[in-house]
């Protein structure tokens, strides 16, 4: 048996003992050290129409890391005790099964260290599709934990990153992260125009919009220069959303989802981003700012929906 957290009805968790799972053939069983709390989770934890309830124990948590525990017939990639990263999706619980393709082993020198591979892994697959150039103008409209790796990428790769968020605590985050301009996203039109003051009228060669709301898509776009890149990072799960197209057509703009649903391209980011930490171009570990039990997971939630001040990221540790 184990513990597992179950989302019973929105705004309500309880801590369930239930079956431990068995992995099956290439499949891996890992007793999870940690996980952490995606945005993603919020739709579920606040209710929508499609989502039914009680959700299977676990569900939600897919950011985990922890130490093989088991083998399923075949697996030989990975050894027993080995620490490893991995892509799942019931990992708010004190054990996980993953496909063995979808982990990523965790050196020593990361020992006792927190690795939430799977939103590391976003980061530098959206890094890798925005194509930013040295000496380029990069707009990153929302500096959360994904807007903050964006930041040290950009600016680590030579550009010139303006990052453009709502908290106090964030600007600072961005400035730390390699920003070499920060503006408060409080009015659209002021911002509009301190961008053009910043890039000489012209706008912003990338617009990397991590929000996930239709405003910060919409400023996104207006900083956009001619045949720039507008790259959609945020996670848009609360309804349809309008654009302007007028404004990308006439500025011929490169819209890009930057989603991926590929489990290979999942792995892929995670690979990279194991090795952008372990080089030292990337430094996540500030950014995990609160850490709760699981029993928590209620309060990690709320956090995540709330954001109070000081708030980047938060993780589940057992």
């Amino acid at each position: 048996m184990m513990r597992a957290a179950v989302i019973t009805a929105p705004g309500e968790v309880q801590i369930q003992r239930v079956a431990r799972p068995e992995p099956q053939a290439g499949e891996v069983l890992v007793k999870v050290e940690g996980c952490g709390v995606c945005a993603s989770n919020l739709a579920v934890w606040g209710g929508q129409p499609w989502f039914s309830y009680p959700q299977e124990p676990g569900g939600g948590g897919h950011e985990a890391w922890g130490e093989v525990a088991a083998l399923g017939a075949g697996v030989s990639e990975v050894a027993l005790g080995q620490r490893v990263a991995f892509l799942s999706s019931h990992a708010y619980a004190e054990y996980d099964v993953a496909l063995a393709e979808a982990l990523v082993a965790l050196p020593d020198g990361l020992a006792g260290q927190a690795f939430p591979a799977e939103p590391l892994g976003c980061a530098l697959n959206i890094f890798r599709r925005s194509a930013i150039q040295p000496g380029e103008t990069v707009a990153i409209v929302g500096v959360g934990f994904l807007g903050a790796l964006l930041t040290r990428l950009a600016s680590e790769a030579g550009a010139r990153v303006i990052a453009i968020t709502r908290r106090p605590y964030a600007l600072e985050i961005a400035r730390q992260f390699g920003a070499a301009a920060t503006i408060a996203m409080d009015d659209h039109w002021r911002i509009i125009e301190q961008v053009k003051e910043l890039t000489g009228g012209a706008g912003c060669e990338c617009v990397i919009e991590a929000v996930g709301k239709q405003w910060p898509l919409d400023l996104a776009a207006e900083l956009t220069r001619e045949r720039g890149r507008l790259i959609v990072a945020g996670y848009h799960q609360d309804g349809p959303r309008q654009v302007n197209m007028q404004l990308w057509n006439w500025r011929g703009l490169d819209v890009i989802n930057a989603h991926e649903r590929d489990p290979l391209v999942y792995h892929a980011g995670m690979r990279a981003a194991l090795d952008a930490v372990i080089s030292g171009r990337l430094d996540p570990a500030p950014l995990y700012t609160h850490r709760y039990a699981l029993d928590e997971l209620g309060a990690a939630l709320d956090a995540t929906r709330d954001r109070p001040d000081g708030f980047m990221k938060a993780l589940i540790c057992l």
